[in-house]
């Protein structure tokens, strides 16, 4: 999935379009989530050689990329695949894949980085709170292992609707390539 392809509207279509007995739900279509859900574009290895994306983005322009902002030691990128809408995640330009072998001007400015994030965040989107946090490893939910990154997830009361539960469904009201602009402009240089 390109950062473009983001900007397909669902398909909605009423149950009783399908075959079978109608069960009185609506259907929200996405099919463009399942290049996520098959894994397309996931690294294959544990290398920075093995397409891992978080190597290729900063070699991109900003807007291909969906590149917030750049730092020396650390990237700001938006999710291709958000919780919510400005979920952003700092990324170590180096490929590394454990927290504890960051070099120490990474842990700094992934720290540095995250707080500008939340504090953009809150002049942009003024959400409720945040969720902020590194998955290590699969087991614990990364979903590129190989590439740490920490993930800055704007949160709003009332946010976790239905649809992620019942539907495994995420609705965003900005593309992507919109919400990387408004984040862009409002960065601190």
């Amino acid at each position: 999935m390109t950062a473009g392809d983001e900007d397909q509207a669902p398909v909605v279509e009423p149950a009783s379009d399908h075959a079978g007995e109608p069960d009185g739900f609506q259907r929200l279509w996405t099919p463009h989530r399942m290049v996520y859900i098959q894994g397309e574009g996931k690294p294959t290895g544990q290398g920075a050689g093995d397409g891992c994306p978080f190597c290729r983005i900063p070699s991109q322009d900003d807007e291909q990329g969906l590149v917030v902002a750049r730092g020396t030691a650390c990237f700001v990128v938006l999710n291709l695949y958000p919780y919510n809408p400005g979920h952003l995640m700092v990324v170590p330009y180096r490929h590394v894949a454990d927290y504890r072998d960051l070099t120490e001007e990474e842990t700094v400015e992934v720290a540095r980085l995250s707080q500008t994030a939340m504090q953009v965040l809150t002049e942009v989107s003024a959400p409720h709170g945040f969720n902020l946090g590194l998955n290590q490893g699969a087991v614990a939910g990364a979903g590129i292992a190989a590439h740490l990154h920490q993930h800055v997830v704007p949160r709003w009361g009332g946010d976790a609707n239905f649809l992620p539960v019942v539907a495994r469904t995420k609705a965003l009201p900005e593309i992507l390539g919109d919400t990387r602009a408004r984040l862009a402009a409002a960065w601190p240089t």
